[in-house]
């Protein structure tokens, strides 16, 4: 059974603690909370070097502690604080950095309410899980044979097949019915490359469809997208040693994983609002009548310091896009300001959770809007922005990439 280490403050009196156990056993996995008496609490925070005022902060740091020095064991750790509370949200961060920096641990952070449920948690508890118990499976670095990858997003349906390490047919439309676009974006991956679905030796499926898809296909591999994206990134960027991020801003919620020789080691997903999402985009592009692939090459023309947008909300995100059009602002500056509003509210919200390793690999639909990877760029100082071949394929790439290193497993 995987370990995974609960370090967090609050759990126990908002009532989330048993969604957080239900989640982990969901999986297979089991929480454990790292040994801390009170003489090593007081030894832990004086090591630690953080002013914390609340005694349960504290408590999170010298359990932090006593993973790093080996007084407790686990697998992998999960960190969480209240997102009301400003305190545990710096140390979240910072015990997050210590422990990534004196162990080999998966982590992953998270913010909570009193209204979190396990089904929330679900795919981070499936992806430390996953990384631990099919890590070799994760460092395998070529595609053998011919298998088919699907990835059920929540707006598009992606699907590849491969054979022999390349890829030799893909497929895209918007997600509706599962099942159906599924199908449909399996035939625009046969045509023309001379296989059917008989032929293939393996299906690998993720994404938000990826059960029920699974299940329909009778799939080998049914696995999470954030270990799935992040090899699929790693592979086809050329980067599957050392160290590397894995960017995807998605139609629903954003992923950052940085990983280290195709391993994934530290992510975080979600976001606050939809403005700093793919679907702000889309918005943007029907409001300023262009198709949204127009949008990008649009936005490489204009200036966003000339038509910024001030909100998070989506909602109002747009009224300040139609105010700044009413006002006589090209659309190349507002199409450059949507896209500059949206990786900075990436940054803002997801990428100060994590430390940025170069290369950054852009990957997603979005990676396209050669605007926002000028915008993300921008952001976090100019930095190279890594965006490989198929990018909008990458949960399929590395669906049929991991699908076909299953029999080496005997699982």
């Amino acid at each position: 059974m995987v370990k995974i280490a609960q370090i967090s403050c609050g759990t126990d009196y908002s009532g989330v603690q048993k969604e957080i156990e239900k989640a982990a056993a969901t999986f297979g996995a089991e929480i454990v909370i790292p040994e801390a008496d009170l003489d090593y609490i007081d030894e832990a925070y004086q090591k630690f070097g953080f002013n914390a005022a609340s005694s349960s902060i504290r408590l999170m740091i010298a359990r932090a502690m006593s993973l790093v020095e080996g007084k407790s064991d686990a697998d992998a750790v999960f960190i969480a604080s209240c997102f009301r509370c400003a305190e545990g949200a710096l140390v979240r961060n910072e015990v997050r950095r210590f422990i990534q920096q004196n162990t080999n641990l998966p982590v992953v952070t998270y913010s909570f309410t009193e209204r979190t449920k396990a089904d929330e948690l679900f795919i981070r508890m499936e992806a430390l899980s996953t990384i631990v118990e099919r890590k070799s499976l994760l460092a395998r670095e070529k595609q053998e044979g011919l298998t088919l990858g699907i990835d059920s997003g929540s707006t598009t349906t992606k699907t590849v097949v491969m054979e022999n390490n390349k890829v030799i047919g893909t497929g895209w439309v918007p997600t509706t019915d599962v099942i159906a676009c599924t199908q449909d974006a399996m035939d625009q991956a046969f045509d023309g490359i001379g296989y059917k679905l008989d032929d293939m030796e393996g299906i690998g499926v993720t994404g938000y469809g990826r059960l029920t898809i699974g299940k329909h296909m009778n799939a080998q591999l049914i696995q999470e997208e954030l270990s799935v994206n992040a090899k699929g990134a790693v592979y086809l960027a050329g980067h599957q040693k050392g160290e590397a991020t894995v960017l995807d801003i998605g139609g629903m919620d954003n992923k950052v994983i940085t990983v280290n020789d195709g391993i994934p080691d530290n992510f975080t997903m979600g976001g606050i609002c939809a403005g700093a999402s793919g679907r702000f985009l889309e918005i943007t592009a029907r409001r300023l009548g262009v198709d949204i692939k127009e949008l990008g090459p649009l936005a490489m023309k204009g200036d966003f310091k000339q038509a910024l947008l001030n909100s998070y909300c989506i909602v109002f995100g747009i009224q300040d896009l139609v105010t700044s059009l009413a006002a006589g602002n090209t659309k190349e500056n507002v199409a450059a300001a949507a896209c500059y509003s949206v990786a900075e509210q990436v940054y803002e919200q997801q990428l100060q959770e994590i430390d940025v390793r170069e290369p950054l690999i852009q990957v997603g639909g979005t990676s396209l809007i050669e605007g926002l990877v000028d915008a993300v760029s921008t952001v976090l100082g100019g930095i190279e922005v890594v965006v490989p071949e198929y990018s909008s394929h990458i949960g399929a790439v590395g669906s049929a990439l991991l699908v076909s290193g299953l029999g080496d497993l005997k699982k």
